[in-house]
This record gives structure tokens, sequence and C-alpha cells, in this order.
């Protein structure tokens, strides 16, 4: 068995399972049912890994570990939190704009897309379990346990205030700024910053230095195309008190409140 036969199988297996998806969402009309599953892809990806290489050390059971918890718990909350609610607006619109061209669009532009992304940004926990046993457990892998730790704190705790504050009726247009929103923007996802990096210190003694490219990739992800920026590009239409949360609270990483703008 060689590393390569291990990414082709795991590619087929995440392409498989996305496919089915997609023909899923095609006969549910609503494409938003691939954001509860980004967790879950990544856990069978690590399961399939260890399927086909065992686990030998503390290394594999770490990131197998980790990886279970944290796609487990991030799946489970938006399945929790998009139940009932239909089609994510941002779907919607896609589906307005391409008409009856969706169904191809989505399949290339979403759910195919999607599971690339998975697999390749998994390359980093499936590169640390493959090479697991060519290096010791040390003090850069306990940094990662803790930076892995950090971020699954601020990506659990700030999900569970964000739902506390839209379970409150009185919350309807207003700004989350209270808790860990009071220092970051995205707590959530500088916590799923943390996690990836987390990973990939854990794996990197492995032969996985390489794979600092998956982290980076996420890290810009979540800052340029599909977090931050998509978030923010409207939000201050759809809640004026926006504008001044911007001036006093961190967009990523976590700060001191700093004094608004005269």
């Amino acid at each position: 068995m060689t590393f390569v036969s291990v990414l082709i199988f795991n590619l087929s297996v995440v392409l498989v399972g996305m496919c089915c998806l997609w023909l899923l969402s095609v006969a549910k009309r609503d494409a938003s049912i691939v954001d509860p599953c980004w967790g879950l892809g990544f856990v069978f990806i690590a399961w399939a890994t260890i399927w086909q290489t065992g686990c030998h050390d503390l290394r594999d059971g770490l990131l197998l570990g980790l990886v279970t918890l944290w796609g487990l718990r991030l799946s489970s909350y938006l399945f929790w939190r998009n139940h009932g609610k239909g089609e994510d607006r941002r779907y919607a619109a896609m589906r307005k704009k391409h008409g009856g061209n969706f169904w191809w669009v989505s399949f290339l532009t979403v759910f195919m897309l999607q599971g690339v992304l998975m697999w390749f940004i998994g390359m980093t926990f499936q590169s640390g379990m493959f090479h697991s046993g060519d290096a010791e457990i040390g003090w850069i892998e306990c940094l990662g346990v803790l930076v892995w730790t950090v971020g699954f704190f601020f990506e659990t705790v700030g999900d569970w205030q964000m739902a506390k504050f839209k379970s409150n009726p009185e919350s309807e247009g207003r700004v989350m700024d209270r808790g860990l929103w009071r220092y970051t923007r995205h707590p959530n996802y500088f916590g799923n910053f943390c996690i990836w990096w987390g990973l990939f210190l854990i794996a990197a003694n492995a032969n996985s230095w390489w794979t600092v490219v998956c982290p980076a990739l996420m890290s810009f992800l979540l800052l340029k195309v599909s977090g931050v920026s998509m978030l923010e590009s409207d939000i201050t239409d759809r809640r004026p008190e926006y504008a001044k949360y911007k001036q006093t609270t961190s967009a990523f990483f976590p700060m001191p409140v700093s004094k608004p703008s005269e």
C-alpha cells in the first residue's frame, strides 16, 4: 500500500458520497443539505484512512479522535440549526440565477468542489496517519493539541452563544456582541482556523510538513472566500448596527474591544 493509493481510495469514497448527496438535493430541491455534511466528510476520510493503514500509535489515535470529535460536533450543530428552515439563501440565490441549469451547476460548483476540498484539506491528517510511525510525539504535537483545543472552544462556545442569542425573539435584526463575539466578529471561524493549524502541528513531524498548504488554504477560504468576506458582504444591509460593531470588534483574531471612531 502506498500513500497515493490511500489518497485515491479516499477521493473515490468522497466523490461517490457527494454524488449521492447531490442526487438527494435534486430530489429535495435543497442544495443546502450539503452544509451539515461538511464535518462528516472529514470524519469519513479519517476513518477510511485508518481502515486502510491501521491505528498504530498515539499520533494515529489523536488525529482520528480529534477529527471525529470536531466533525461530529460541527455536523450535529448544523443539522440542528438548519432543520426545517428550507434552502439557505445563498443556494436559493444560485438557483434563481441559473434556473434550469442549477442542477448541474450545483453538482460541479457545490458538491464536487466541496468534496475535492474536503479531500485536499484533509490531506494533513491523511498524511499524518499514513506516516505516523516516522517520528516520536514531542512538544510540537503537544502544541498542536493545545491549538486544536483553543479552536474547539471558540467554535463550540461561539456557536452555542449565537444559537442562544437567536433563540430570543428580541434579538431579531440585532447584532450579537456578547461573550466571545465581543472580542472577534467570527469566533467560530477563528476556532475553525485553530482546529486545522492544530491538526497540522500534530501531523507535521510524521513526514507531513509539506501539508502546510492545507491549513493555509482553509485559512484563505475562511478569511477571503466562504467565511468572513461572504458573510459580511451584505450583513450591514440586514443589520444596520453592524457598522458600529465593525469599528469596535476585531474581524477575526480575538482582540480587546476598541473605541468607536467619532
